[in-house]
């Protein structure tokens, strides 16, 4: 089993930066590739980016260029930098994994961008 804990949300002014982190434990070598989501009340969650290793990622349009995703092997850990932060990036974020026994999903962490 895969446990994954997410950390770094909190409010920022629109135009700051966040850097959200998602460790992961458990069974880290079953991951095959992380991606963190965010969902608003009443909408579907909806993928911001996606690291598959070997430099194989996606992020989402609406973030283009103002997000990116990483993956540090070592420290089991993917991160989400978030620059020039608008004010329709205020979400509750959340870190999946795919493993080789199924999708895993965080707690979420709070990401509020004030005007």
């Amino acid at each position: 089993q895969v446990q994954l804990v997410e950390s770094g949300g909190g409010l920022v002014q629109a135009g700051g930066s966040l850097r959200l982190s998602c460790a992961a434990s458990g069974s880290p070598f079953s991951i095959r590739s992380m991606a963190w989501y965010r969902q608003t009340p009443g909408k579907q969650r909806e993928m911001v980016a996606d690291d598959a290793g070997g430099g194989l990622k996606n992020v989402a349009d609406a973030v283009k260029g103002r997000f990116t995703i990483s993956w540090d092997f070592d420290k089991n850990t993917v991160y989400l930098q978030m620059n020039n932060l608008k004010v329709e990036d205020t979400a509750t974020y959340y870190c999946n994994a795919q493993t080789t026994w199924g999708v895993r999903w965080g707690q979420g962490t709070q990401v509020t961008v004030s005007s």
